[in-house]
Order: structure tokens, then C-alpha cells, then sequence
């Protein structure tokens, strides 16, 4: 009985750094055409740039971003992007959630929204995550891995 506790102990403590979750919300009335220009409000924490990160995320896909402080966005604009970044130390520091919402100004309704978090084993680096969480909110499909390394291999 005590080995059989031993194991199962030993195997809890080993899946426990595998865990992923990934989520997106959108509102009914969410359309990515109704989008074209957007505003990052960098996070006063955030010393890591990730509303950057999320800027030229958006810009791949079209859109036109500007990012800033909360206190300069602009009058005109038709979505204001928010994010929560959470990091944790695992040998090294890595991004184990990010939160990305949309909202429509003026109201600061939140449209659309995608959450990512990946533990140690299963990191991401923060390009990654971004990439994942913002395809996600849009309702695309994220690029793998495996896929993006295939990619970079051709000529």
C-alpha cells in the first residue's frame, strides 16, 4: 500500500508542470471588420514591453496600433486593448498567463477576450503566448510549433 501511495505521489508531482489552458470569449455582436484601428494601454508594471509584443501581433494581422498610456488614447479609435501578464520563476523567469480583452469605446465594453496559460513544461515564450492568445480572441487558429519550425526550415 505504501508503494502504491509512493507512486501515485511521485506521478501527481510530475504531471503537475504539464498543465495548459487556453480560453477566448466573444461578444455576440464581436466582428473583426469592425476593427481597424486599435490602441495597446501599455501596463505601468510591465517593464517586459509586452504591449509591444501585442502591437506588431495585431499589425501582422492588418490591423493599425498605436500602444501608450491609458492616459493618451486616443478619441478616435475602435478598440482599446488591455492585457495581464503573470510570470513565475522556474529556473528562469517565464510568462505563465497572459489576458488580452478588447473593449469598444466609448462604453469600454469588452468585445472579445483570450486567456492563455502555460506551466513550466509546457511554456511558451512570450511571442508565443501573445501569438496564441490573440489568434484565439479572433477566433483563428493559432500556429504550432511544429508547423511555425517547418516554416522556418524552408528556403
Amino acid at each position: 500500500m505504501k508503494k502504491i501511495l509512493f507512486f501515485l505521489i511521485i506521478n501527481l508531482l510530475l504531471l503537475n508542470g504539464c498543465a495548459n489552458k487556453v480560453t477566448s470569449y466573444r461578444s455576440p455582436d464581436f466582428k473583426t471588420n469592425d476593427y481597424h484601428s486599435l490602441y495597446v494601454i501599455h501596463q505601468p508594471k510591465d517593464d517586459k514591453k509586452i504591449n509591444i509584443l501585442i502591437k506588431k501581433e495585431f499589425e501582422k494581422r492588418g490591423y493599425k496600433v498605436n500602444t501608450g498610456d491609458k492616459k493618451n488614447t486616443p478619441k478616435k479609435v475602435d478598440g482599446v486593448i488591455t492585457y495581464i501578464d503573470k510570470w513565475m520563476w522556474d529556473i528562469t523567469m517565464y510568462m505563465i498567463e497572459l489576458t488580452i480583452t478588447m473593449h469598444k469605446p466609448p462604453s469600454d465594453y469588452p468585445t472579445a477576450k483570450g486567456y492563455s496559460m502555460h506551466t513550466s513544461l509546457t511554456r511558451l515564450s512570450p511571442n508565443e503566448m501573445v501569438e496564441e492568445v490573440v489568434a484565439n480572441m479572433l477566433g483563428e487558429k493559432p500556429v504550432q510549433k511544429k508547423e511555425k519550425e517547418n516554416e522556418d526550415s524552408e528556403f
